[in-house]
């Protein structure tokens, strides 16, 4: 069971929008609104692709750019997460993602100055003769099985997460972390070994 209606709208939602249409779910997935996927501009097919009893709270949001895609294994549950995809987002399945934590392959922003100038321009909604954004450097994120993440985590771009690992609250991921690996700080590094 689901609380997702055939018309993909969810049962008791404030929001009044269904899931759209390039998103796909598993059986039993728990989707407190379907306003998570609001920032969702990606109109290609199967541009979120999420698992069996995946829950995702209203906390959550799906900014998943036009060529950004993200998957979600089986039994993983986001909790106020922020999935920011502009390349790929991969996650695994039986994570913990908890609130505020942030996930991003990309910068979303040019590094250089006069490249900022430009972008900043370009997303001004009602500036005359906008400029096109700058191209922004990618670098896909992915996190392996049994994965928990504490609130307030940041994970950047490019990195990866081995399984059953645990990234602490409030860190701040720029490196890739091994597998049975605690880490924490910023930036985070590994505190401890599990098992």
């Amino acid at each position: 069971m689901s609380n997702v209606r055939k018309d993909r709208h969810v049962e008791g939602d404030w929001w009044t929008q269904p899931i759209p249409e390039n998103v796909e779910f598993g059986e039993g997935f728990y989707c407190e609104s379907a306003q998570i996927f609001r920032k969702l501009v990606s109109k290609k097919p199967r541009a979120v692709v999420v698992g069996k009893h995946v829950s995702c709270y209203a906390g959550c949001s799906f900014s998943v750019g036009e060529n950004g895609r993200c998957t979600i294994g089986d039994f993983t549950l986001l909790n106020g997460a922020l999935i920011m995809a502009e390349e790929k987002i991969e996650i695994g399945s039986h994570c913990l993602i908890s609130w505020n934590v942030g996930i991003a392959d990309s910068d979303f922003h040019p590094l250089e100055p006069a490249q900022r100038l430009i972008d900043a321009q370009a997303l001004a909604p009602y500036f005359k003769d906008r400029p096109s954004r700058p191209k922004l450097k990618t670098a896909p994120v992915k996190i392996a099985d049994n994965v928990w993440i504490g609130m307030n985590a940041t994970i950047l771009k490019g990195v990866s997460i081995g399984e059953n690992s645990v990234v602490a609250a409030g860190s701040v991921v720029s490196k890739s972390v091994p597998s049975n690996t605690v880490v924490a700080g910023n930036p985070a590094v590994a505190v401890r070994q599990l098992g």
